[in-house]
This record gives structure tokens, sequence and C-alpha cells, in this order.
């Protein structure tokens, strides 16, 4: 079977490409993945591959049975929308609507999972099981499209005994492989505050509650927050990233506004410091004479990798690719919306090489210079349908 995939995935190699740079050329916004969407229905009917159109809105949900369809099922995940941001690259594939960019990968991921999808259906005869491959619209944007598929059934009718996903790593150089057990993103949540006061003359502050000067205690003060009630050994950020307020040198605003992020890989601890945000910043707000809103805007939650996925996951890599080219991979600050997947079955979520230092593809996601080495669509649609097939 290995063999068999890798023969698939390299006669495809120059069809991934071309789907990837469609895709690259034709980016959508979170929700707003029209084009995208039929552009998939499209790739799917081509091959004969059965789905449910209109998930969530502009998801998929496509099926492949193999041999005794329901001794296993196995779900996959190729998120499908882009970013607004707009694109510095010179290249013939470079993105053809203003504004929009793939800057996170995502036409790398739709373009595996379709890869992956093509394979599996040319092979159904040849593995047992099912495999539900999941094209999921909006992982950018709140409340997270994963969400709304769960919410829509796509882990339904069948219920996959785990799921698998990747992300494009363009630190890791192209035909690497990342992986790493147990907690692995952290959950994400915005917070939003207007401090309200009494504003007035500059030169006159004991008439006033000087907002600027009760938000700057504020921002301060939220950092103990980490720093003397959480476990050290527990990764966790406050950053407050806005700070608006007042418009001249000599008027104390009545208003100040602050946004931030909090972030966390616990997710009892995420809670409780939701509780002690909102009473640490009551209470000074209204020591110093102002009033204030907060609002915390429940995010993506805490990733978890199934220890007994993943390392299975991790040995049918090694085996597909040798194990030099799978690695371990660190902890991650940042948050994703596979999370919620990972909190209702087993998940694995593992990182693909899209990296070439050699070449000059050096640069991060979500920066207007990100491109990949298309070498990685090849080896990413093979990784995902070997490890749909073995599990």
């Amino acid at each position: 079977m290995k063999e068999r995939i890798k023969a698939l995935a390299s006669e495809y190699a120059a069809d991934l490409v071309a789907c990837r740079r469609h895709l690259h050329a034709h980016p959508e916004l979170s929700f707003q993945e029209f084009e995208t969407s039929k552009f998939i229905q499209q790739q799917l009917e081509s091959w004969g591959v059965p789905y449910r159109a209109g998930v969530a809105g502009t998801g998929i949900v496509a099926l492949i049975e193999g041999k005794n369809p329901g001794k296993k099922v196995i779900a996959l995940r190729g998120d499908i929308d882009a970013l607004p941001i707009e694109e510095a690259n010179d290249v013939p594939y470079k993105s053809q609507n203003p504004g929009i960019m793939h800057a996170c990968g995502h036409d790398v991921h739709t373009t595996v999972a379709l890869g992956a999808a093509r394979i599996l259906q040319q092979l159904r005869g040849e593995f047992e099981g099912t495999v539900k491959i999941l094209f999921q619209p909006g992982e950018e944007k709140h409340p997270g499209g994963a969400s709304l598929m769960i919410q829509d059934g796509a882990l339904e009718n069948p219920k996959p005994e785990a799921i698998l996903g990747l992300h494009v790593l363009p630190a890791m150089e192209t035909g690497l492989l990342g992986f790493r057990e147990g907690k692995y993103m952290a959950s994400a949540d915005e917070i939003y505050i207007t401090v309200k006061g009494k504003g007035g003359h500059a030169a006159a502050p004991h008439l006033t509650a000087d907002t600027i000067l009760i938000a700057s205690n504020l921002v301060v003060s939220l950092q103990q927050i980490i720093s003397r009630n959480n476990d050290p050994f527990s990764p966790s950020v406050l950053s407050i990233c806005a700070f608006n307020g007042g418009h001249t040198t000599n008027v104390i605003p009545s208003e100040v506004k602050l946004m931030g992020t909090f972030r966390a890989m616990d997710e009892t601890w995420r809670f409780k410091a939701h509780e002690l945000i909102r009473k640490q910043a009551t209470e000074l707000v209204h020591a110093m004479g102002a009033e204030i809103d907060i609002d915390i805007l429940v995010g993506y939650p805490t990733l978890y990798n199934n220890e007994a996925v993943t390392t299975n996951a991790r040995k049918l890599a090694e085996d597909y690719l040798g194990a030099d080219n799978v690695v371990d991979t660190e902890l991650r600050m940042g948050a994703e919306d596979f999370a919620f997947y990972s909190q209702v079955i087993p998940a694995c979520f593992f990182r693909l090489g899209t990296g070439n230092k050699a070449k000059g593809i050096t640069s991060g996601v979500h920066t207007p210079k990100f491109d990949i080495d298309e070498r990685a669509l090849e080896i990413g649609a093979g990784t995902m349908a070997y490890l749909a097939t073995q599990f």
C-alpha cells in the first residue's frame, strides 16, 4: 500500500501544484469561500467522490468507503479560508483578489486534503474502513468553522474514531514532518475593556478621573494575574495589544479602550483566569475612581493531541517518509480551531515542513511574502492518505 500511495502521489504531483496555485490565486475570506467550495466540489465530482456540501455554510464533507466500510472511520481535515492581507510576492499565481491572501497555507491544506481524497478514491478497493474528509471554512475567524462543522453534524453518520490534520510550517524544511503528543497549542480568548471616567483639562487632573493613568495601571496590573496565579510549568500569556484613548495634548479623555488576548494550555486555569481578570480589572478601576466595561470573548480551546493517536500517526509517518524525516515539534502559544475537534474525538494535529532556506522560502505565515516549497504538496497528500489507510 505504501508504494502504491507514493506512486500515485508522484503521479498527481503536477496536478497538486496546479490545484494549489489556483487556490492561491483565488483566495476568499472566512465564511465567504463560495468559489473555493465550488472548486472543491468540482474536483471531487471529477473523481467520483461522494460528498455533502453546505456544511457550516461553505464547508464540505466527503466520504470514501473502502472494503468493509464499517470496520473503522478516520477523518481528515483541510481548512479553506484566507486572510485579509495584501500579497507582496511576485509570482504567476499571486492573489488576484486585492487585500486577500492565502498567507497561512490553507491553500496547501486544501490541496493536500484533495490529493489524499483522489488517492484514496483510486485505492478504495485496497483498504478497509471509511475515510471522511472535512473541507472546513472559517478557521481564521471567531467562532471558528470547526465548531460550526461539529454543530452541523460533520462528525456524525458515521462518527470517526480519530481525526488528523496538518499545518504548514515554513521554519521547517520541506521533507520533514513534526509531531507532539498531549497539549500542543493554546486556547485563545479576546479581551475588550473600556475605562470610563470624567474627562477634563490636563492642567487640572484633580477634577477628573484620569482614564489614561487608570488604564496604564490596569495594563501593568493584569500581568500579575499570570506571574502570581498561574502554575509556572503551564504556559500562559496575557497581552494587551491595543490602547486607544485621547486625541490631543491637553485633554484627559473620558474613555480609554483596551484590547488584548489571553492564552492558556490548561482549560481549568483558562476559566479561572477569566474570573481573575474581571475581578482585578473591575476593582482596580473602581478604586481609582472610574467605571469599567469588560468583555472576554471565549475563543478556541486548547488543542490536545491524543497520545495513542499521535504515537500511531508518528510511527506511520516514519514508515512512510523514514524516521530521519519525522521530528519533535515544540509547544505553540498560537491557536487553531482544530482544537474543537480534539475536544470531541481523539485527534492528531501535526506540522508539514514547507520551507527551503536555499531557495529563500523562509517567510512566516500571516506575512505578505509567505510562500512554500511546492514539493511539500506531494509529501502531505501521500502522508495523509497513508495514515488514513493504515490507522
